[in-house]
């Protein structure tokens, strides 16, 4: 039976997903380090993470089994994604299925922040009777500053114009504007605009320190700030210094810089114990609707792709997707150089095979090609196939279930 190591404690949903296509699943609560996971790996074909776990290089080309990872969340900065596909290894995540959890996480804070519900919440506890209207705000009529118009942004723009709110949105790419929202030109416009600034970019690393000093001083006077995006994003030390000065009226943060490998570690941060200041750790998406949703999503995509080499919405790899024509089935990861497909084809007709069904798609240098052929590694083409200079990684599924092969010539 094949392997498939399930870490972080990712919804229970997804077992039953893996098992009914033939894994053994290993389910474990915590992160594991580089070593640990290397070790882990041995004999596993997938490999199930959330946001702590690294996949990096060095663990890719020691895990010679390995055909795919499933993320389970949206960001995939925790995989080496280029060393994934050099080696054909199918990398997958959910980029959509916590997204309405995240928006509702974002609203609250920004009705909780701008009520300044967050100071008379500890006043009461402490005891003390703190009724004052000071520096309280509805949030209807103030601008919402959205810094990334992707799935998160743009439904939060939408949720946040029905509470009456103004929405201005910054992108790099061309984003259409839902409802009465305005995208502004520079993300400065944007800045000296807002009331509220929150930010939902990806993890790429071109995102690195995109917000410092020199914004948090361009933000209005009294503005507040959210971050729910990537902890690395933004300078903490730069927001702790304009909370603490009076020039921001509050901050949420739900991603950080340097996280705990696990529930129950220590968390330290500046932002502690600052005013009207939310914390919360890494929750955005962690509501049970969207683990439950993350869960069966990424292990469905896995089973997919171990079942019938479909990478819709893959990554890393070409996405494709071949309705099965009930014969077996080749599936081959190769480096994407004129006349592959070609010399496939040849080796099909060399052999007797005829072509039941095939497509090709290709990502960069990596080309990825499926075809239906009735007894394909009865003929002999599937070793031509392997040995080829090009070749990645072969995978075939046919009437005997045969194991996948070794990364091939081309695997680096």
């Amino acid at each position: 039976m094949q392997r498939a190591l399930l870490l972080e404690n990712v919804h229970p949903d997804s077992v039953p997903i893996l098992e009914s296509a033939g894994y053994e699943v290993d389910y474990r609560k915590g992160a594991l380090d580089e070593d640990e996971l290397i070790a882990a790996l041995d004999g596993v074909q997938l490999l199930g993470i959330r946001s702590k776990t690294e996949v990096t290089a060095r663990v890719l080309a020691e895990a010679g089994d390995l055909v795919a990872v499933g993320a389970f969340s949206i960001g995939t900065n925790q995989i080496n994604l280029t060393a994934a596909a050099n080696r054909g290894i199918a990398v997958f995540n959910a980029p959509f299925s916590n997204t309405r959890s995240v928006v509702e996480l974002a609203i609250a804070e920004i009705i909780s922040l701008t009520r300044r519900m967050t100071e008379r919440d500890r006043a009461l506890h402490a005891g003390v009777w703190d009724k004052s209207a000071e520096g309280s705000h509805e949030v209807r009529g103030r601008t919402l500053g959205i810094v990334g118009y992707g799935n998160i942004g743009s439904q939060l723009s939408v949720l946040a114009e029905n509470l009456g709110m103004s929405v201005i949105f910054y992108d790099t790419a061309e984003k259409l504007a839902l409802g009465n929202a305005r995208r502004a030109e520079t993300l400065d416009e944007l800045l000296e605009t807002a009331d509220v600034v929150t930010l939902h970019v990806d993890g790429r690393s071109g995102n690195a320190g995109l917000f410092g000093a020199k914004q948090f001083a361009r933000m209005k006077q009294d503005a507040i700030f959210l971050n729910l995006c990537r902890g690395f994003v933004v300078d903490v030390d730069s927001l702790a210094e304009h909370i603490t000065s009076g020039h921001l009226a509050g901050a949420a943060v739900d991603v950080f810089p340097q996280e705990p490998k696990k529930r129950g570690d220590t968390f330290d941060s500046v932002l502690r114990g600052l005013p009207n200041v939310i914390l919360t750790p890494h929750v955005g998406g962690s509501t049970e609707e969207a683990q439950q949703s993350i869960g069966q999503f990424v292990a469905k995509k896995l089973s997919d792709y171990v079942t019938t080499g479909s990478t819709m919405l893959s990554v890393n790899l070409p996405n494709l997707q071949l309705e099965p024509t009930g014969v077996g089935r080749i599936k081959l990861l190769h480096r994407n150089v004129p006349g592959v497909l070609a010399t496939v084809n040849q080796i099909f007709a060399d052999h007797g095979a005829n072509i039941e069904g095939q497509m090709l798609a290709t990502r960069g240098d990596i080309g990825y090609v499926v075809t239906d052929i009735s007894d394909v590694t009865e003929r002999g083409a599937s070793a031509k196939l392997q040995a080829l200079d090009t070749t990645i990684r072969l995978r075939i599924r046919d009437a005997f279930d045969r194991p996948e092969f070794p990364p091939g010539p081309a695997a680096r």
